[in-house]
């Protein structure tokens, strides 16, 4: 019996969730599925530039399975630039999690370590309406994003 899969962490949604080539019709190209959690690797180690160790520990997965994440998404990637596929960012097994906060006052601070929930008050007024700062879609406001999310589970 295989171990129960862990819910990995994820900082951030992407704001585009699909894209296609140019000048080929919908109906005529194949489509790659990605994780979120796959995107969330890519983020991490080749956008924001960090080792592996760090992804997997941002995402509380061990390094082994970072690498198998990344190599998952990565063979997606090259799969749809080069053999001209559409792909769709979307579904898994993850969890958001938050490092930035704003309280009703205008109040803002940042935690050090991310965590699952938003806080229960501002720690310089006490104010209770506290809102995470944490953006939730990356890149331009097209396609469909989620937001306002904790958890979220594959189809």
């Amino acid at each position: 019996m295989p171990r129960p899969r862990k819910c990995r962490r994820v900082e951030y949604l992407p704001g585009v969730t699909y894209f296609k080539p140019a000048g080929i019709p919908l109906r005529d190209l194949e489509e790659v599925r990605m994780s979120i959690e796959e995107a969330e690797a890519i983020r991490l180690k080749d956008l924001e530039g960090l080792e592996q160790e760090e992804g997997a520990e941002k995402m509380n997965i061990s390094r082994p399975t970072f690498q198998r994440v990344l190599t998952s998404a990565r063979q997606k990637i090259a799969d749809v630039l080069l053999n001209g596929k559409a792909i769709r960012i979307g579904g898994g097994s993850f969890e958001m999690t938050w490092s930035r906060f704003r309280c009703q006052r205008g109040h803002e601070w940042e935690l050090e370590t991310p965590v699952r929930t938003i806080p229960k008050q501002c720690p310089v007024c006490r104010e209770h309406d506290v809102q995470s700062l944490q953006p939730v879609r990356m890149g331009r406001r097209h396609g469909r994003g989620m937001s306002n999310m904790t958890q979220r589970t594959a189809d």
